[in-house]
C-alpha cells in the first residue's frame, strides 16, 4: 500500500513538473456562471442588478453603461464575451441588458453560444443551459422580432423619405447648375452644340451635360 501511495505521488509530482500550465476544463479555470449587468441612470437599479446575480451564484460580474454613447456598453459585451469559455453561464436579470436593439442582443447570443457558453435570463424568457425545443424556439423567436425590427427601421426610413419628397425637400448632391443655365444648355443643345464644347464652357462633365440632356 505505502508503494502504491509512493507511486502515485510521484506520478503527479512528474505530471506537475512536466506540464505545470495544463489547462482544466474552460481554459485556464473551471465552469462559472458569469454576471452582466448594464448600467441604467439611476446607481440603485445597478446596485440591485449586482446583488441579485450574487446571490445566483456569480462569482465574476461584468457591466456596461446605459447611455446615448454605447461605445463603452459595446466595450463591456466585448470583454464579457473574450472572457468566457465553453461550459461558462452567462447570467442576467433581463434580456434587454446585453444591448439596446434586438438586433445587438442577438448578435451578443450568438457569439456566446459560438464559445459552448450557455445564457440565462433570471426572470425566465431565456434559457439555453439546455437543449429543449422549447428553448431553441426562444431563440428563433427573438431572431424572428430581430428581423422585424430591422425592416420596421427600413419602413419608416422610406416613408420618411417619400413625405420629405412631397413636401419638396430634394435629396441627393445639388445640382451645381442654376435652372437658368439648364435651360440654356438645353437650347444649344438643340441648335447644335456638343456637349463637350458645353461642358468646358460651363465647367462641368460631361456627364452632367448628358444628365441635362436626357432629363
Amino acid at each position: 500500500m505505502v508503494h502504491v501511495q509512493i507511486l502515485t505521488l510521484n506520478i503527479k509530482y512528474t505530471l506537475d513538473s512536466l506540464c505545470p500550465n495544463i489547462l482544466t476544463f474552460g481554459q485556464g479555470r473551471d465552469m462559472q456562471l458569469i454576471g452582466f449587468a448594464r448600467v441604467s441612470t439611476s446607481s440603485q437599479d445597478l446596485a440591485i442588478q449586482l446583488k441579485t446575480l450574487e446571490e445566483h451564484g456569480c462569482n465574476k460580474i461584468f457591466h456596461g453603461k446605459q447611455s446615448g454613447k454605447s461605445k463603452e456598453n459595446e466595450s463591456k459585451v466585448k470583454e464579457l464575451v473574450d472572457y468566457v469559455r465553453e461550459g461558462d453561464t452567462v447570467v442576467v436579470t433581463k434580456l434587454d441588458r446585453l444591448g439596446r436593439s434586438l438586433k445587438s442582443i442577438l448578435e451578443t447570443i450568438q457569439q456566446i453560444t459560438d464559445k459552448g457558453a450557455s445564457l440565462k435570463t433570471l426572470d425566465g424568457a431565456i434559457d439555453t443551459t439546455n437543449s429543449s425545443p422549447f428553448a431553441q424556439a426562444q431563440l428563433n423567436l427573438i431572431g424572428t422580432f430581430a428581423q422585424l425590427e430591422r425592416d420596421l427601421i427600413v419602413q419608416r426610413t422610406t416613408e420618411g423619405r417619400e413625405a420629405a419628397k412631397d413636401r419638396g425637400v430634394k435629396f441627393g448632391r445639388k445640382s451645381v447648375l442654376t435652372e437658368e443655365q439648364r435651360k440654356s444648355i438645353k437650347k444649344k443643345l438643340s441648335s447644335g452644340a456638343t456637349v463637350y464644347a458645353l461642358a468646358k464652357e460651363y465647367e462641368v462633365s460631361r456627364q452632367t451635360i448628358m444628365r441635362v440632356r436626357d432629363s
